[in-house]
């Protein structure tokens, strides 16, 4: 043990621990530096690989070539912004009078109905300078950054008036305040609030701006002094769809057999976009037809393409298709006898899109208001291929997923929101209030299975009762894949004169349900229900 200590003792003297301490505390300084350039060298080097995204710029776009002429379907809308474009025009006018342009206008309404459009109508009528911004631009990662950049466009605007801002998207930076962690979107919707409140209607500035979810917005943006109004974007009329499809289709060579009021009248509830694209994709279409004028063939087949989407090439096995065609056989079949539903156009078991068969009911006329019985009938349709399903091969398949989600949708909207229930008819029960107590969430579902119950058992008893025309019908699909309106009628008119000849084993008072049950003569076309997505069939 004395040895051991004698040993490291002695290593000890050997070594000049004042020396190490000197040499360290001189070369300090310059290893602090080479670790802070080495930091430095590796911070750039993360920087140099991380993807690079530069500011919008800020700047006032060219001069619009869209007119008023260039808009259509939204009349009522185009005479509300026609004052502005008046004010602007001639301000002295207005002045004179004591009136003030609006300081905001906001623009709401479903996607695709030409909000943008119509911003772009006005500064282009007016000829005021536009500047174009997507609100999502303003929201940056730090803090201060969109603030700093809705400072600058309103200070360009100011330089550059009579101007028009137009804010895209507006719910993506005016959404209620409070929910923003960061505080970033919440400190850019105060400066734009602050912004509008600064300047004067002297300044010739009218800031417009579009929004989906006008649910959403902070009331601050809404009040009187900012958006002044708030204009409502509706979806096209039948007579508006008309004059759209003729502003899209002005510059297309059309064959004399093009009927834009026809092709009005079956694409109800689309928007102005919808309808471009439809034009565009009729000329697509005599295009790879190699022809020189768009025919009308060539927009149902782009309306049908819109609508139930791309034709496939599945492959399905014959029991498939039989399941498919008797599946679609019964939307159509209860469509026809149900007067209250769309007119059924087309029935396919070509698959296309997602489905493998499809039923096409289109209206025959725009409607706003939808009865209880109406939507009742609207939810037999839906069940009825599920129905026939479980009639003719005694089991049920995947097939009818989307028909049930929509049976399902309309029988809660039919309870919780218009109180069409057989005992909740005087009131809401939202589904996110949870206020409600358990004993009406229970009495609520109750009222939404036996609405949903009613439509199957009413779709089994048409069904039934018209069993005979469901395999006709079903027959013809499998050796044709596809029969329109007319052959369905024939059919059912075929059915009833043969009901009403005297042969002993047709059963007159059954045939003759088919009329009776309809509400319709021969030939005659039945109502037109309001103005609904076809039934999709097979998913």
């Amino acid at each position: 043990m004395g040895d051991s200590m004698n040993q490291i003792a002695n290593l000890l003297g050997l070594v000049d621990l004042d020396r190490i301490l000197n040499e360290i505390t001189r070369w300090s300084p310059l290893l602090m530096l080479v670790f802070i350039f080495l930091l430095v060298y590796v911070m750039f080097r993360m920087l140099a690989v991380m993807p690079k995204t530069k500011p919008q710029e800020i700047r006032k776009a060219g001069r619009s070539g869209i007119g008023w002429d260039d808009i259509a379907g939204v009349e009522g809308t185009k005479d509300e912004l026609r004052e502005v474009v008046d004010f602007l025009s001639d301000p002295k006018r207005f002045k004179a009078l004591g009136a003030k342009v609006p300081k905001g206008i906001l623009l709401h309404g479903p996607p695709g109905t030409g909000k943008t459009m119509l911003a772009k109508a006005v500064a282009h009528e007016s000829g005021a300078n536009f500047y174009s911004q997507s609100a999502s631009s303003f929201v940056e990662m730090f803090a201060g950054l969109g603030a700093a950049r809705i400072r600058r466009l309103f200070k360009d605007a100011r330089e550059n008036a009579p101007a028009i801002l137009f804010i895209d998207e507006l719910d993506a930076v005016g959404g209620a305040r409070g929910s923003d962690v960061s505080g970033e979107r919440d400190q850019t919707l105060n400066q734009l609030l602050v912004e509008m409140d600064g300047f004067e209607a002297s300044e010739n500035i009218v800031v417009m701006a579009a929004s989906n979810l006008l649910d959403k917005l902070d009331a601050a943006l809404l009040r009187p002094g900012r958006f002044d109004r708030q204009v409502f974007v509706p979806p096209p009329d039948l007579r508006g769809r008309e004059e759209i499809l003729g502003v899209h289709t002005r510059d297309k060579p059309l064959s004399q057999d093009v009927e834009l009021g026809r092709v009005a009248q079956h694409t109800a509830g689309l928007t102005g976009a919808d309808l471009a694209n439809l034009c565009n994709e009729a000329a697509i279409q005599a295009g790879r037809r190699d022809r020189g004028f768009i025919a009308q063939a060539d927009f149902d087949n782009a309306f049908e393409r819109v609508v139930a989407g791309l034709q496939s090439r599945k492959v399905i096995t014959d029991h498939e298709k039989r399941v498919v065609a008797w599946h679609e056989a019964g939307h159509a079949l209860v469509s026809e006898l149900l007067p209250t539903v769309d007119q059924v156009q087309k029935v396919s078991i070509v698959p296309r899109g997602k489905a493998l068969g499809y039923t096409l009911n289109l209206p025959q006329e725009d409607r706003y208001l939808k009865s209880r019985e109406e939507l009742i009938d609207y939810m037999k349709v839906l069940l009825a291929g599920r129905v026939a399903e479980q009639l003719i091969f005694g089991r049920v398949t995947t097939g009818a997923s989307d028909d049930l989600s929509k049976v399902t949708a309309i029988a809660r909207s039919m309870v919780y929101e218009y109180g069409m229930g057989t005992s909740i008819r005087s009131h809401q029960v939202p589904a996110n209030d949870w206020n409600v107590s358990e004993k009406m969430r229970q009495r609520r579902d109750e009222e939404v299975a036996a609405i949903a119950e009613e439509a199957y058992r009413g779709a089994q008893r048409l069904i039934c009762d018209h069993r005979d025309l469901l395999d006709e019908i079903a027959h013809k699909l499998l050796e044709n894949e596809v029969i329109e309106h007319d052959e369905i009628v024939s059919i059912m008119i075929g059915h009833r004169d043969s009901a009403l000849s005297p042969e002993p084993r047709r059963d007159p008072d059954r045939a003759a349900a088919a009329v009776v049950v309809s509400g319709q003569e021969p030939g005659e076309q039945p109502g037109s229900p309001p103005a609904s997505p076809p039934p999709p069939g097979r998913g």
